[in-house]
């Protein structure tokens, strides 16, 4: 017995020295930890439903039989609930569901819109920058659909887009009041983009962020339709090409912007550095069917092969290259639809301007940077008066440019501007120092904009070389001003261009929706704040500064010194409408519109300001200026207006839905109430609101856009923050009421009964309080969790395409406020 105490004695000494020893205890403790993790996963209790749950068999879900056509039955579908939120560049994870091209190219997790970002972006852009989806695999998209082995099993196993249609269908959203604050709506918040690895974990930690994101689920035939889509994967059919009545007008049109002369080459790179953004229709060919001027490395005749520049004026990189004509097929959507018509009496037009005119190019100029980026050095030889008759011609589409851009958000372009402001123009038959040749190719070098090396993060060349040369143009014209004498009120107004009488381009609005914008015919509203008259010159300057030079990929110094530059810009366009006003009130008017940030804004940059004391224009009979001016302008224009109303409601000055929208005159009445609320009484309501208002007969039912005017005193100053508002912005805060749908980004809808519209109208004028406004949305809003949510987008939808055949594209619901 003694010797087993002893064999025990040892046996514990020699533990003891072991587990003294530190490399055992190390050993001994991952052993333990592993027997740990081992009893835990097979004994912990769990909840099947933190498990992703498994794929079902296809056989128990409900498929089509039949092959499933996608221009027919996937398409629309995709269109009215996918590509309402995927169909730019601000498409989430840049999934853009479009076209059957940019399913396949798939998703990333790079943003586009990332206004911290150091260096510039490699582009992006669908169809330009890459050719296969090989290519977009190498630059770093994944895939949302199979691209393994193919069996009905495998393509819905292997699919994100199926994994999150699946999601929704399994977790659906609450079907009334807000959704749960662990919704993300934010304009800038963080992305999710998961990958077939990840989405399960998306899964877990985002039950409710199944597809359509913060939107009511899918129908029953339209879930149908899609997972049988995915679950066939059939290859995409190309998409169709030009109509037969289309391609006699794409040869014709080719023929003659290839045309080898000098003078023909000069002219087809300045219209194409001004419509490579268009989406170009023909005359009389279907609604529908757009194009795009691009340039490629083959000649007319053959495919055509994208040349992928950045910007229309960057170096082509081949010694030969043609303007040729490519369709474009994705679906339209309206936040960069921005049309222009191809026809023979357009093209009549460009030889009337630029053809007909004796001038000579004996040298074409280069494409270097410092050249390419200034128009009034490149363009020189081209009369410029043609040059401002062609920007007058279709004014709204230039304007349009800037405000909605190819670039889909307009958020540097539109922080400078006001949320509502009137657009002029100088007549280009009066003599008006900016409408002289010699003195704009004097200014040349004085004109160019930033968009020449902008990419690097150097404000300083701002406050030296450009705000310099700024200075120098300004105080050029200025010596001009001082030596045009006075002229009568009435006779100031024939520098007003008019439109020649007939082209609704002569006057327009623009309204600004915080990060979107949009322009509408004519003087819309209540006299704004601010107004613009805008000259050849600067309007060349916007075009280039905020369309042609603008690079949606680039980094932060190239979007500042952007921002900065067009804050000289926006003043040179009140300075010009100012200047019709009195001398003795033009400083306090113009001081009134930005009373915070202007000073700091005139401390770094002082512009000359002897025109403010320069008497020219005598004769105003009241106490108000400024709306005696208004009211003069709007005599002056008075034949357009007409026109202007047309095309707002219709597309077209031949528009026969204005009047039958008259008949309406119940609503009418109604509405007007709402255009006098201000201030205070606003504050709950959203930048743009559709109203739907109901008749006896659903065909007959129409629409009015609810636009919220928002003042801001600290628009100047580029550090200044959007949202820092105080009781001074909010009290002038003001409504406009249209009679048709207005804006890309519509952020609620509200839906009323012809019968109740008196009653809508004094709901809304009484609201008070949040809660005042909770009840009027519980009354007539419809949130992203009615059910009937769908149905009203699509009426509105449905609504637009009506009314505007050619004009319009899909809104889009990425900014519907949670109300």
């Amino acid at each position: 017995m003694s010797r087993w105490i002893s064999v025990v004695a040892l046996i514990k000494s020699l533990l003891l020295k072991m587990i003294a020893n530190k490399w055992v205890q190390i050993i001994l403790f991952v052993v333990l930890l592993s027997i740990l993790l081992v009893f835990t996963i097979l004994w912990s209790p769990h909840s099947v439903e933190n498990e992703p749950a498994a794929v079902e068999s296809v056989s128990s879900l409900p498929l089509l039989d039949a092959p499933v056509v996608f221009e027919e039955q996937v398409k629309p579908v995709l269109e009215r609930r996918c590509v309402v939120c995927h169909g730019c560049y601000d498409a989430p994870c840049q999934l853009k569901l479009s076209s059957s091209e940019g399913l396949h190219r798939g998703a990333s997790k790079e943003r586009i819109y990332e206004p911290k970002r150091i260096a510039e972006m490699q582009p992006t852009r669908l169809f330009v920058d890459a050719k296969s989806t090989a290519e977009w695999r190498t630059r770093g998209f994944f895939s949302v659909r199979n691209e393994a082995e193919q069996s009905p099993e495998n393509n819905l196993k292997n699919s994100v887009l199926y994994r999150l249609l699946r999601l929704k269908q399994q977790q659906p959203q609450p079907r009334a009041g807000l959704l749960p604050e662990s919704f993300t709506l934010q304009l800038n918040r963080k992305q999710s983009c998961p990958t077939l690895q990840s989405v399960d974990d998306y899964a877990r930690e985002h039950p409710l962020w199944g597809m359509p994101y913060a939107m009511p689920n899918l129908s029953e035939s339209e879930y149908r339709t899609l997972v049988s889509w995915l679950a066939q994967n059939t290859p995409a059919v190309a998409p169709p090409g030009p109509s037969a009545m289309v391609l006699p007008q794409i040869k014709q049109w080719e023929r003659f912007l290839n045309l080898p002369s000098s003078k023909q080459q000069l002219v087809s790179r300045y219209l194409y550095e001004h419509l490579f953004h268009a989406h170009i229709h023909f005359s009389g060919s279907p609604t529908r069917e757009f194009y795009r001027l691009v340039h490629s490395t083959t000649p007319p005749g053959e495919a055509v092969d994208e040349i992928p520049t950045v910007r229309p004026y960057d170096d082509p990189g081949v010694t030969s290259f043609y303007y040729r004509l490519l369709i474009y097929h994705p679906s339209i959507v309206a936040k960069n639809h921005i049309v222009y018509e191809f026809s023979d009496a357009r093209m009549q037009r460009y030889r009337e301007l630029f053809l007909a005119p004796d001038y000579q190019v004996t040298q074409l100029p280069s494409y270097e940077t410092e050249i390419a980026s200034n128009p009034f050095k490149v363009f020189a030889a081209i009369p410029a008066a043609s040059r401002y008759r062609f920007l007058l011609d279709d004014a709204h589409f230039f304007i349009e440019g800037f405000i909605k851009g190819p670039v889909c958000r307009g958020q540097i372009a539109l922080d400078v501007i006001e949320d509502q402001f009137w657009v002029m123009f100088f007549d280009p038959n009066q003599p008006v120092i900016t409408n002289n040749a010699q003195f704009i190719g004097k200014m040349a070098d004085e004109l160019r904009v930033p968009a020449d090396g902008g990419n690097n993060l150097n404000l300083f060349r701002i406050w030296t070389d450009y705000w310099k040369g700024q200075r120098r143009y300004m105080e050029s014209k200025q010596a001009w001003f001082k030596t045009i004498g006075t002229h009568e009120l009435a006779h100031a107004m024939e520098y007003i261009w008019d439109g020649d009488g007939n082209n609704p381009n002569a006057a327009l609005t623009v309204f600004r929706h915080f990060d979107s914008g949009s322009v509408a015919y004519g003087l819309v509203g209540s006299n704004p704040e601010t107004a613009w008259v805008i000259d050849y010159p600067l309007f060349e300057r916007i075009h280039y500064l905020l369309v042609a030079g603008f690079n949606v990929f680039g980094n932060v110094g190239h979007r500042m010194s952007t921002r900065i530059y067009m804050d000289f810009l926006r003043m040179e366009g009140e300075d010009y409408f100012l200047a019709f006003l009195p001398a003795k009130q033009r400083k306090e008017i113009r001081d009134s519109w930005y009373l915070g940030q202007r000073r700091s804004i005139e401390t770094l940059f002082a512009a000359p300001q002897a025109w403010l004391n320069t008497e020219a224009v005598i004769g105003y009979q009241t106490n108000d200026p400024q709306a005696e001016l208004y009211r003069n302008i709007k005599s002056r224009l008075a034949d357009v207006a007409q026109y202007a109303r047309a095309m707002n409601h219709c597309g077209s000055i031949n528009c026969k839905k204005a009047s039958a929208e008259i008949a309406a005159k119940r609503a009418g009445r109604a509405m007007e109430k709402i255009t006098r609320l201000q201030g205070e009484n606003l504050y709950a309501f959203p930048d743009v609101a559709f109203v739907r208002v109901r008749t006896d007969k659903p065909e007959e039912d129409f629409a009015y856009t609810l636009i919220r005017n928002k003042a801001y005193k600290n628009v100047t100053s580029f550090l200044a923050d959007e949202h820092e508002r105080d009781r001074a912005d909010i009290d002038k805060d003001s409504m406009t009421v249209v009679k048709w749908l207005e804006g890309a980004y519509p952020n609620f809808f509200f839906s009323v009964a012809l019968s109740e519209i008196e009653i809508f109208t004094k709901h809304c004028a009484s609201i008070r309080s949040n809660e005042d406004y909770k009840k009027f949305v519980d009354r007539y809003g419809v949130r992203r969790t009615n059910p009937a949510f769908w149905e009203l987008a699509d009426w509105f939808q449905d609504e637009y395409a009506r009314n505007k055949l050619i004009s319009s594209g899909l809104f889009d619901l990425n900014r519907y406020q949670n109300l």
